[in-house]
């Protein structure tokens, strides 16, 4: 799939099969994270894939926003240091890890946005790290709208050259 192609269809995905992802489609959307550009090439992220059935249920029931994640195939936990622009890294290389799971076929979604101390310890991430989201992968339970989003026009979100000069 043409990497805009996987912009335009990809949608959040929270019901899954119960079908393994193969181990070269984790990988690639682990590499994907791990290419993906930083601040001064920081790289301030640590990628906890989790497939374990009962570590994911326990997951699950920590991250109040994604229950879901106990019926993924997998989830990705990305773990930050402390850097001034590790939230930002931290987001483009999840983008990166979910664009690839969708030119798979694996859907994902982005489940809590820090505060996610309480799977620390049961994932021994170190107290100086922070959680920044949990990432569910998985194939899509039921057919997904495949580039139906309900989004504001082009002109209402972009302007050119200056705020609010219409972007034809």
């Amino acid at each position: 799939m043409e990497v805009f192609e996987a912009v335009r269809t990809a949608l959040a995905v929270r019901q899954y099969q119960d079908k393994p992802v193969p181990p070269e489609v984790v990988r690639r959307i682990v590499e994907a994270g791990q290419l993906t550009a930083s601040s001064m090439n920081g790289q301030p992220w640590h990628f906890i894939v989790v497939e374990n059935r009962e570590t994911l249920r326990r997951i699950g029931s920590l991250a109040r926003t994604g229950p879901y994640i106990a019926q993924a195939a997998l989830a990705i936990v990305v773990a930050l240091d402390r850097t001034k622009f590790a939230v930002s890294d931290g987001s483009r290389a999840i983008q990166s890890m979910m664009l690839t799971a969708w030119s798979e076929g694996v859907g994902s979604n982005w489940v809590g946005f820090m505060g996610l101390d309480e799977a620390k310890p049961l994932l021994d991430i170190p107290g100086d790290c922070d959680i920044l989201a949990i990432i569910s992968f998985g194939y899509p339970d039921k057919a997904v709208g495949k580039g139906k989003k309900q989004r504001k026009p082009l002109s209402a979100v972009a302007s050119r050259e200056r705020f609010g000069q219409p972007f034809e």
